[in-house]
C-alpha cells in the first residue's frame, strides 16, 4: 500500500528527519569507506598486533597514545585510537585526534605544485627565479681548512625540479654550516611562531648562500617552503586558501589546516618529549633548543599565526590524511573528483635523484623504497612514503593497494621503532 497523504505532523517531522539524514550521508562521505579486512585480503587476528604494539609501549611509557589507520583496496579496515590524546588530563585519544603533521605537509605541497605544474604555469627544470626573483644569481658557501667562510658565484640556478626532490643547496636550522645564519637572518623552520609570512622566511632565505651547487647532492631541507611561496605567486592565492578550495574541499579533509579553528582546538593532540633519562613527559611551554635550531608544540594555536610554511605547517588527522594518500594511490583521484593526472603522479612516484644518490630513491614529494637499495623491511618495491618531525608517517604501496598511516606526537622519540613496526605489522597481515 502506498501512503498519499501525510499528517500536520509528518510534514513537520519529515524534512527534519530528511535534513538529518543528509547531514550524516555527508558526514559519512567524508570518511572512506569501512570494510571486514578478510573482503579486502586482510586478516583481522593478524592486524590486532598492530593494536598489541602500541599498546606495550603506551604501558612502557614511550608514547602518550597513537591513531592507526590501514587501507586497502580504498577500504579502511583498520582503524583504532589507543593511549591518552592527553596525559596529565586523563583524556582518551579519539580516532579523529588532530595532529601536527610537519613534513607530512610536504606531499601536499608537491601536489599543489604539479597542480600548477599541469595548468602550464611552468615547467619542472625552470629556474625558480623565473618566479620568485629573490634567488636570481645564488651564491654557495665556501668553508677554507683556516680562516673565515665566504661565498661564490653558484655553477647553475635551482629549479623547481631541485625544491621539489631536495637538490636545491638550500638546507635546514639544523645544519651546522648554515643553521646558526638561518637563525640570524631570521628564516622561519615552520617549527616555532613566526612573526611573519612565508614570502618573508623565503625572501630572508634567498639572500643567503647555498650548501652546494644546486642539483650536485640531497640535501633534506626548506626547499618546499620555497615552492608554498611559488604556489602563491603563481596562483595567486594564499597558500592556506589554495589548499582549502583546491585539495582539502575535494578531498573531504575537513580537518586539516594550517592554524585549526577555536573549536577543533581541544582535539589537538598533546605533543611529549622523551629522553632516556626524564623518560615521557608533556612538552615544555617554552620552545626547545638544539644549537640553531629551535622548536616548539604550541606553534599551530599561539602566535601571529600568519606564516603558511609549505614544508612543516600542517596540521590533519588520521582519516583526512588518508583521503590524500588515496587520491595519490588512485592515481590521481578520489571518486569523480581528479586533483591530478595519472602521468604525473607516476612522475611524481619515479626516482628523480639517479646517480645523484646511490642509495636513496626519491620523487617529488616522496621518498621511494627498494629500487636503490635492498627492502629494509615488508614492503614492496615502488611503495613511497614519508614521515613528520612529531613522530607521524605514512605509506602508499601501488602493488598491494594499501595505504598505512601512524600518528602521534613525540620529539625526540629516543630509539622508539613503533611507527615503523606498525607498517611491517599491516604488511604481515596481508593473507591474499
Amino acid at each position: 500500500m502506498r501512503c498519499t497523504s501525510l499528517t500536520g505532523q509528518n510534514r513537520r517531522v519529515l524534512p527534519a528527519l530528511l535534513g538529518f539524514f543528509v547531514l550524516n550521508l555527508l558526514a559519512l562521505a567524508q570518511d572512506l569507506p569501512a570494510a571486514k579486512p578478510e573482503t579486502v585480503g586482510l586478516s583481522s587476528e593478524r592486524l590486532e598486533r598492530i593494536a598489541s604494539v602500541v599498546q606495550h609501549d603506551i604501558d612502557d611509557k614511550r608514547v602518550a597514545g597513537a591513531v592507526t589507520l590501514v587501507v586497502r583496496r580504498g577500504k579502511v579496515a583498520w582503524f583504532k585510537a589507543q593511549g591518552m590524546s592527553d596525559r596529565e588530563a586523563a583524556k582518551p585519544m579519539p580516532v579523529d585526534a588532530i595532529f601536527r603533521i610537519c613534513s607530512m605537509t610536504k606531499p601536499i605541497t608537491s601536489a599543489a605544485v604539479m597542480m600548477l605544474y599541469e595548468e602550464g604555469k611552468f615547467l619542472l627544470d625552470d629556474p625558480v627565479s623565473k618566479y620568485l626573483p629573490e634567488f636570481k644569481n645564488p651564491k654557495v658557501l665556501v668553508k677554507p681548512a683556516k680562516g673565515d667562510s665566504y661565498s661564490i658565484p653558484a655553477t647553475k640556478e635551482i629549479t623547481i625540479r631541485d625544491l621539489l626532490r631536495h637538490t636545491s643547496g638550500i638546507t635546514y636550522q639544523w645544519n651546522q654550516d648554515l643553521g646558526p645564519v638561518y637563525e640570524k637572518a631570521n628564516v622561519a623552520s615552520g617549527l616555532l611562531q613566526y612573526d611573519g609570512t612565508i614570502g618573508d622566511s623565503v625572501k630572508q632565505l634567498a639572500a643567503l648562500p647555498l650548501l652546494f651547487n644546486p642539483g650536485d647532492r640531497f640535501e633534506y631541507s626548506l626547499g618546499v617552503d620555497v615552492l608554498g611561496r611559488l604556489v602563491e605567486v603563481v596562483s595567486g592565492k594564499p597558500l592556506d586558501e589554495f589548499f582549502r578550495t583546491r585539495i582539502f574541499e575535494p578531498l573531504g579533509m575537513k580537518d586539516s589546516y594550517f592554524y585549526p579553528p577555536e573549536n577543533k582546538v581541544a582535539r589537538l593532540a598533546t605533543a611529549y618529549t622523551y629522553y632516556a633519562d626524564k623518560g615521557l613527559n608533556r612538552f615544555p611551554d617554552t620552545p626547545i633548543r638544539e644549537e640553531s635550531f629551535v622548536y616548539s608544540a604550541d606553534y599551530p594555536t599561539r602566535g601571529p599565526k600568519k606564516l603558511f610554511s609549505g614544508g612543516a605547517g600542517l596540521v590533519s588527522t588520521a582519516m583526512d590524511y588518508a583521503r590524500f594518500c588515496q587520491m595519490m594511490l588512485d592515481e590521481g583521484k578520489v571518486g569523480n573528483t581528479r586533483l591530478l593526472s595519472r602521468k604525473s603522479v607516476e612522475l611524481m612516484t619515479h626516482d628523480q635523484l639517479g646517480k645523484i644518490s646511490s642509495d636513496m630513491g626519491f620523487g617529488l614529494g616522496f621518498g621511494i623504497e627498494g629500487i636503490k637499495a635492498p627492502m629494509p623491511e615488508l614492503g614492496s618495491v615502488g611503495a613511497y612514503s614519508w614521515g613528520g618531525f612529531f613522530y607521524t608517517a605514512f605509506s602508499i604501496d601501488p602493488k598491494e593497494q594499501m595505504i598505512v598511516v601512524f600518528m602521534a606526537q613525540l620529539h625526540p622519540a629516543g630509539d622508539l621503532t613503533l611507527d615503523r613496526q606498525v607498517n611491517e605489522l599491516a604488511y604481515q597481515a596481508i593473507n591474499d
